[in-house]
């Protein structure tokens, strides 16, 4: 029972990187710009976090400085795609690339860094419950705030007027601007609010979900987020139940290994790329069903005044 607390515990915590940089990416799309630079940002955003959380010590510091260099980076891609009117997607090729090859090069004196020992999270009487106590109650508090983001997101969005907004810029930038709604500047702000999430999950993976700092860290899960904006057909409640479900796969890997199951490593690590591909095969059976969910103007240039 125990092992299954643990492996239910080490989902969520695999989950929350992913939950938040696929609702990072989601606030982008839901304004019509997408970003394939989520690679890229996690990785530098996760050795800005934790080369501040080696110099300061503390963890909360790190988490801003990796929505810090999420936003930048994002700001860049902004300006290049909304107001230069770049090639969105080979824009955010080049972002990701441009990330994995500088955070490789800036983290050469952060490998064998090492942070302050970690505080232990525990909810009082809740975290000593058994089986539900480990499962539940012992995580940090960013793995509860990621449910909270969403919830919070799920109001925004569908709840008030600036969520309106946003949606409409996405679906409809051409009438948005007729109302006299800066689209640029929106569609700007999205990209810089997604940016800080798809940082704040860079960080988490470096300085609590594994503290250390390794190249290429992030392992693919920018790619994978990115695929779950499609596979949540760009709801935030979906997205944590996919996020979750993802993160599942991916811990079921070292669960499998731990039990003695004799399956080679390298199939158990393909598990959640596979699963990844399996899910986008299934939803793109329905075309149409796609298209009456995702924005309109999903990657689309706005030209004032056309």
């Amino acid at each position: 029972m125990d092992a299954y607390a643990l492996l239910f515990a080490s989902t969520l915590s695999a989950g929350t990187v992913l939950a938040l940089a696929a609702l990072g990416l989601l606030i982008n799309e839901k304004a019509g710009v997408i970003n394939l630079g989520a690679e890229g940002m996690m990785l530098c955003a996760a050795l800005a976090g934790f080369a501040t959380v080696v110099h300061t010590g503390s963890t909360w510091l790190g988490f801003l400085a990796g929505m810090g260099a999420g936003a930048l980076l994002a700001a860049i891609f902004g300006v290049l795609v909304i107001w230069l009117n770049t090639n969105q997607s080979a824009t955010g090729l080049a972002l990701s690339i441009f990330g994995g090859g500088f955070s490789a090069f800036a983290g050469l004196n952060y490998v064998q860094a090492k942070m302050p020992a970690s505080v232990k999270y525990d909810i009082p009487f809740l975290a000593d419950i058994p089986v539900l106590g480990p499962a539940l109650f012992r995580h940090h508090p960013l793995v509860y705030g990621a449910i909270i983001i969403a919830a919070l997101l799920v109001y925004f969005l569908y709840r008030t007027r600036a969520g309106l907004v946003l949606r409409s810029v996405g679906e409809s930038p051409e009438s948005a601007h007729a109302l006299g709604y800066n689209v640029r500047m929106i569609r700007l702000g999205a990209v810089m609010a997604g940016g800080a999430l798809c940082g704040l999950a860079g960080a988490y993976v470096s300085t609590v979900y594994t503290p250390l700092w390794v190249e290429g860290m992030v392992a693919g899960r920018g790619w994978i987020a990115l695929a779950l904006t499609t596979f949540a057909t760009w709801r935030p409640g979906r997205i944590l139940l996919g996020a979750y479900l993802f993160g599942g796969v991916t811990m079921l890997q070292f669960h499998l290994q731990a039990t003695g199951v004799h399956i080679a490593s390298q199939l158990l690590s393909m598990l959640p790329y596979v699963a990844t591909i399996v899910v986008l095969v299934l939803i793109s059976r329905n075309p149409a069903w796609i298209r009456a969910n995702m924005p309109a103007s999903l990657g689309k240039p706005f030209y004032p005044g056309s």
